[in-house]
C-alpha cells in the first residue's frame, strides 16, 4: 500500500477525529489479505487501507465504532464456521482474526 496509513490516521487525529486501527493478526485457508494487513476508520466515516478485499470491511467498521466509544479493543473472528462470515461476504473458505484498536 502506498500510502502511510498512520500518518493519515495522524491527520484524521489532528482534526478532531477518533480513529481505530484493524489489524490482521491470524488467518487460516483462503484469506483475503495477509496477517498485518490494516484498515483505519474515523468516526466521521473516514476509511483507508483494508483487512479483506471488501467482504468484511462494513463489520468491522460497525466495531470500530464501539471501540472509538469505550476504549476497548476487541478480536474479531471471522471464518466459514460463523455464519456472520457469509452475511458479510466471507465465502472463500478461509479464516481470519482482526484486531481492533483505538489510537490515541
Amino acid at each position: 500500500m502506498s500510502e502511510d496509513l498512520l500518518a493519515v490516521a495522524a491527520g484524521w487525529r489532528a482534526q478532531g477525529e477518533r480513529v481505530a486501527i484493524a489489524t490482521v493478526v491470524e488467518t487460516w485457508g483462503s484469506s483475503p489479505r495477509p496477517a498485518g494487513s490494516r484498515f483505519i476508520v474515523s468516526d466521521a466515516g473516514h476509511m483507508a487501507g483494508s483487512v479483506s478485499g471488501g467482504c468484511i470491511e462494513g463489520a468491522v467498521a460497525e466495531a470500530a465504532a464501539a471501540t472509538m466509544q469505550s476504549g476497548q479493543p476487541q478480536l474479531l473472528d471471522f471464518g466459514i464456521s460463523d455464519e456472520a462470515a457469509w452475511e458479510v461476504g466471507l465465502a472463500c473458505g478461509g479464516k481470519l482474526k482482526v484486531f481492533l484498536e483505538k489510537l490515541g
